[in-house]
């Protein structure tokens, strides 16, 4: 972990610890005048973007819930518990609300407030937040131009899962890769050193492999010079991985990765497209990057989830 990796780290940690101190009647004062920073040209796209996150649409009364804001307590990871109370601490103390923290691959029987959760199917019940997010939203500058990148393909990262399984036993002795799990597990061969980012942009293709959901190195990667490399995306975050368009914002690969060499040749011999496909990828971006919208959305999409409750 780098020096301004460390310093961001500490300052989310100290900064919320800090915050706990500060009364909850405070901020609920302030909602308002947050929610009035709603400009006529942003209200179409952040209410898009509410509506993408929060889409129940019918007032429930009889929602069953875990958490009520006045005794909101951590459970489950403290970035989870600093996040959440982030949101909900501009709300009246007597609201309840139901959260379910980690990674989220299944659609909860109650609507609650996650991380992740499927991209396809009935998935109104998860109401997605930025949560974990010192983890997730990592943008990096890249100094690196495409042209000047290795010609090869770079992943590091846990692989016990049987989809990770499939691209390490593949590709690990590739000689156009740079792929392989930084721990051991259960004797398999497949481990290689570990790489930061900085090592990593080196590379002109980036794979984003899903783990248990998404993949953590996505958002970085789709800021980088590099190429982003992965099969289809099965779960979403704030991001909107679900929004992502497959020869626009990333290359997108067989479920088994098995023609990964077949597109790190294609778009070798067609620089261009690569170059436009990252363009493409750096705008998507820009848009995560305006804190204060980023604030606005998500008390909208927590005013949405009370609304549709019938607690507001």
């Amino acid at each position: 972990m780098n020096n301004k990796n460390q310093i961001k780290r500490f300052s989310y940690y100290f900064f919320n610890a800090l915050g706990l101190f500060v009364p909850n009647v405070i901020f609920r004062r302030l909602l308002k005048r947050n929610l009035n920073k709603l400009s006529c040209e942003n209200q179409g796209y952040i209410k898009s973007r509410v509506d993408y996150y929060n889409k129940l649409s019918v007032v429930n009364l009889d929602i069953k819930f875990e958490h009520c804001v006045a005794s909101y307590k951590k459970t489950k990871g403290t970035t989870y518990y600093f996040d959440m109370r982030n949101v909900i601490k501009y709300f009246p103390s007597s609201f309840k609300f139901s959260m379910i923290a980690g990674d989220v691959t299944c659609i909860p029987n109650s609507p609650s407030f996650v991380k992740s959760r499927p991209i396809n199917g009935h998935n109104e019940n998860s109401v997605l937040l930025k949560l974990n997010k010192i983890r997730h939203f990592n943008f990096i500058k890249d100094e690196i131009p495409y042209k000047d990148k290795k010609n090869m393909s770079v992943w590091r990262g846990v692989g016990y899962q049987p989809h990770r399984v499939q691209v390490l036993k593949q590709f690990y002795a590739h000689k156009m890769c740079n792929i392989g799990q930084t721990k051991p597990y259960r004797g398999n061969p497949w481990e290689k050193e570990f790489m930061c980012i900085n090592e990593q942009l080196q590379y002109k293709f980036l794979l984003c492999i899903e783990g248990n959901d998404v993949a953590t190195n996505l958002k970085w990667v789709m800021s980088s010079n590099s190429l982003c490399m992965m099969s289809k995306p099965k779960f979403e975050t704030w991001f909107m991985e679900g929004r992502l368009e497959a020869g626009v914002h990333y290359v997108e690969l067989k479920g088994d990765y098995s023609d990964l060499i077949e597109k790190m040749n294609y778009y070798l011999a067609n620089e261009d497209k690569a170059l436009q496909i990252i363009n493409n990828a750096n705008q998507y971006v820009e848009q995560f990057k305006d804190e204060k919208r980023e604030k606005l959305i998500e008390l909208l999409v927590a005013q949405k989830y009370f609304e549709r409750s019938g607690q507001l």
